[in-house]
């Protein structure tokens, strides 16, 4: 007996040493830390669905086959606050899109565990099922019918593209000249903006409506692989280096959208100036309207708490990532310009007509970018919708259009698109709008 109790002391005291010398394992509430690679297939490629309907339940076994033309990639890092709440970040060039909508939770029907992020300002959200440091679903965008894009999320895994590097054939840092739709009736031009460092590539293309914001990628010999995604789009670029001078490629946009494009490169190109593509109609004398404030209140600019003011009119939209960018640089130059002078109002344009809808949309658009300014909801985002509501204007072209109004609500200019941060225009631009504003104020 005694020996069977020495045997059991000498046992755990053995018990205490070892396991007291292996450093305990950190237990995280939700995803593992660090960085992650998430790939979005746009092609369906073999392994074929059995269903396309198929539902995240059914995708567990479902395995990737990587090809150039059908997966975008996208880096995320999972980011921790403290031991029980993360976030993540969605990772474009030198963007980093903060996410912290996510649940996690367990199917009982499969015994997994589930996750569900969120795109809120989108009605966009990521679902799947997750094992250990894999997870597997779709990417859902409400606004579009049945639109779910299956995709494969991987931890671990820092590279976007490639993990090779093989030497490009040239340096195609610059400014090109781009024609997107090639073949097609529905060409537009481009002002391509890249900027490569060896292998990684960082690029913009601004068009006349807007700009695709930061893309991110690689070059591998005479390849050209670029891709964004942030919540709203997922942009997917290939292209072919033909020499120094000329690139040709493909442009996917989600599953929705696909299109061809090729670029001269040419440092003098310029788009029209985009203060001379939308106008008021002459039977107009001034800019009028009337729409719902977001407690469902009719707002004019005859209010009193307008009148006297130099206005900007924002015809925007939540789910537009440009006028996204736009909205912050408004708060921003706000913040920084405090006259009495000047008032701003946003009219939303939105994918819903439903009221009960939208306005509560709008309140957490406004609180989560702090909008100081009034946003109004105006109707439907449909261009030629839009168009009706504000009768005086030729067209709506793009969302977002900036509206330069007088005291007496005379329209001094209005701006189409927005180059926003990922252009090199857009520190110019800024600087052209305070200008403008001082003398708007004067008017």
């Amino acid at each position: 007996m005694r020996f069977l109790y020495t045997k059991f002391l000498l046992l755990l005291g053995f018990s205490f040493f070892v396991f007291g010398c292996v450093e305990p394992i950190h237990e995280f509430s939700g995803l593992a830390p660090g960085p992650w690679r998430m790939q979005l297939q746009l092609q369906h490629k073999v392994p074929k669905f059995k269903d396309e309907n198929m539902t995240v339940h059914e995708l567990h076994d479902f395995k990737f086959v990587e090809t150039d033309e059908g997966v975008l990639p996208v880096n995320l890092e999972v980011v921790y606050d403290s031991k029980d709440d993360f976030h993540i970040e969605i990772i474009n060039g030198e963007e980093r899109i903060h996410i912290n909508d996510i649940r996690i939770g367990r199917d009982n029907r499969t015994a997994k565990d589930t996750i569900r992020i969120e795109f809120p300002l989108y009605d966009s959200y990521i679902t799947g099922i997750y094992v250990e440091k894999i997870i597997q679903g779709f990417w859902v965008v409400k606004s579009r019918k049945n639109y779910k894009i299956p995709l494969v999320i991987e931890s671990g895994k820092k590279y976007r593209f490639n993990t090779v590097k093989k030497k490009p054939i040239a340096d195609i840092s610059g400014k090109w000249e781009t024609t997107f739709g090639i073949a097609s009736s529905d060409q537009f031009m481009a002002i391509g903006q890249f900027k490569q460092n060896g292998n990684h590539l960082t690029a913009t293309f601004a068009t006349e409506t807007g700009d695709f914001r930061f893309l991110e990628g690689d070059i591998q010999e005479d390849k050209i692989s670029l891709s964004s995604f942030d919540g709203s789009h997922a942009f997917l670029f290939h292209g072919k280096i033909v020499d120094n001078d000329h690139i040709t490629g493909e442009f996917k946009s989600g599953t929705h959208y696909s299109t061809l494009w090729n670029a001269t490169r040419n440092k003098n190109f310029q788009l029209r100036n985009p203060d001379s593509l939308t106008f008021i109609k002459p039977d107009y004398d001034k800019f009028e309207f009337t729409f719902p404030d977001l407690d469902g209140k009719m707002v004019s600019l005859d209010d009193d708490k307008f009148k006297g003011k130099a206005k900007i009119i924002q015809i925007m939209g939540t789910w537009c990532p440009n006028c996204k960018d736009e909205s912050k640089f408004l708060t921003e130059y706000l913040k920084n310009n405090t006259n009495p002078d000047l008032a701003i109002i946003g009219l939303a344009f939105e994918k819903n007509k439903d009221n009960n809808i939208v306005l509560p949309k709008l309140k957490r658009y406004k609180k989560r970018l702090n909008i100081p300014y009034e946003i109004l909801f105006a109707g439907v985002s449909k261009k030629e919708d839009a168009a009706k509501a504000l009768p005086m204007l030729n067209h709506i072209m793009s969302y977002p259009t900036m509206i330069y109004l007088t005291k007496d609500n005379h329209v001094a200019k209005i701006h189409t698109g927005f180059f926003g941060p990922a252009t090199d225009e857009y520190d110019d631009f800024k600087k052209e709008f305070a200008h403008y504003v001082d003398q708007l104020v004067k008017m």
